[in-house]
């Protein structure tokens, strides 16, 4: 069913004692994420879920209000972004941090086509993808993934991001990882087979070497399918057995076409590849924690890529920085199993009303995962989407709206769907100590 908007009327009655001089007095606004205006955090998390996680752009999503009515310019909308990545981003530096303190790490990059001012075009900016994922030998740890936005492609950059981590770093062959790597000793580089494998496929057809090669890979990866999810013991076992004879045999057999083909070939240079990581790409037949490849963290850069095809590009630096921040938490919600639009309404209640700083580590995806994101039920949506102050109405038994416990002096309602016609059924509220009231709108998006 098509996304339907609804109105939270919020009513402020000023209240005053005739029998004596005090001021009148009124119960203060409900902190929101964009003060004074229209949207609630529902339909701002609405709009993050269907940019980053459906990648549809601002003007797309602009164009489907329109066909309801809703008339919301795009640079609106962006501004609605530009806030919630500011709420959200100490829990983008947070999962950073915890991806800082694991023994294991993936790590990729992309472009990301950025604007740039006063040249008429776009720079190429660059999305880094971090990701810890120990399922492959049944670790207990949740998946996470972190996207860092820099401007360029700097070889410190990596450096800069992981900040004091320590121990296996599976990458490409990126050259940036490999200074890296020099610079701490206790950094150790596993390549990817994924990588080797592709500079051969481009060469099968023509090549019985690249043929040959391939032949030898896919060995590797069908004893690694039949390992995958067990402890690292046996799966280091399993290899020992079974892949170090194959990778042994491999080296020598790639050093011999490497003399027979001429130096500036294709073939040469995609032999060159995986001998120029020999040690890195070996790592694996020691430690049964290493994964074959990083396909981990490429499956995380897919988003990305797709967001980057309908959008075309970002529209600055900083729309970067929110490209990275929020795309983390939607991708950490897919991998938790939770959906995003939920978690970011509960998420973004929570930090416009304060939520402590020592305890990030409540609102994290892979720990905040209540029963209730995961049902599919229409009630649950409406219950979360109404759950944004602590004075809201909650549903009644028989589905009526009824005063919230803590709602003291403040009183609201929740207006119906609006019908094609339009019309609003109101529940009224009067007050007989005043009849001028504070009332403000806001428009709550929900799915059903």
């Amino acid at each position: 069913m098509p996304t339907t908007f609804r109105v939270l009327v919020t009513r402020r009655p000023r209240y005053g004692c005739r029998a004596c001089e005090s001021t009148a007095v009124q119960a203060p606004a409900p902190a929101r994420i964009v003060e004074g205006g229209i949207p609630t955090e529902a339909l701002i998390a609405q709009v993050l879920v269907a940019k980053y996680a459906d990648h549809l752009p601002l003007y797309r999503q602009a164009q489907i209000y329109a066909r309801q009515d809703i008339k919301l310019d795009r640079s609106t909308l962006a501004d609605w972004v530009g806030r919630a990545a500011w709420y959200l981003r100490p829990l983008r530096d947070r999962t950073l941090e915890e991806l800082r303190r694991s023994e294991r790490l993936f790590a990729d990059e992309t472009t990301a086509p950025v604007l740039d001012p006063g040249r008429g075009r776009t720079k190429t900016g660059q999305l880094w993808a971090y990701a810890h994922d120990d399922r492959s030998w049944g670790g207990n740890d949740p998946p996470i993934v972190a996207y860092v936005y820099a401007p360029d492609r700097k070889a410190e950059r990596p450096g800069a991001h992981l900040g004091d981590f320590a121990g296996i770093l599976q990458v490409d062959g990126y050259c940036g990882y490999t200074a890296l790597a020099k610079r701490r000793q206790q950094v150790f580089l596993a390549f990817c087979w994924s990588h080797v494998r592709r500079k051969f496929y481009e060469l099968a057809d023509k090549s019985p070497v690249a043929t040959e090669i391939l032949r030898r890979i896919a060995m590797l990866y069908a004893i690694e399918d039949e390992v995958r999810g067990s402890p690292p013991e046996q799966r280091r076992a399993a290899r020992e057995e079974r892949s170090r004879v194959i990778v042994e045999d491999l080296k020598p057999y790639l050093e011999a076409r490497l003399r027979q083909v001429s130096a500036k070939s294709k073939l040469a240079e995609a032999i060159r590849y995986p001998l120029g990581r020999w040690n890195g790409l070996t790592h694996f037949l020691d430690e049964g924690r290493i994964d074959l490849d990083t396909n981990t963290v490429e499956r995380s850069i897919r988003p990305i890529a797709l967001n980057r095809k309908n959008a075309l590009f970002a529209g600055s630096d900083e729309g970067g920085v929110n490209w990275a921040v929020i795309a983390t938490l939607i991708e950490n919600c897919k991998l938790s199993g939770i959906k995003p639009h939920a978690w970011l309404t509960q998420t973004l209640v929570a930090l416009v009303k304060g939520h402590p700083a020592n305890r990030l580590a409540d609102l994290m995806p892979w720990t905040a995962v209540p029963k209730k994101h995961r049902v599919r039920s229409t009630l649950g949506a409406v219950r979360s989407v109404a759950g944004i102050g602590p004075q809201l109405p909650r549903l009644g038994p028989a589905g009526a709206w009824v005063e919230h416990p803590g709602a003291a002096g403040i009183r609201r309602s929740l207006l119906t769907s609006m019908p094609p016609t339009a019309r609003l059924h109101r529940q009224k509220r009067t007050s007989a100590v005043s009849r001028a009231s504070c009332r403000s709108m806001a428009m709550v998006a929900t799915l059903r």
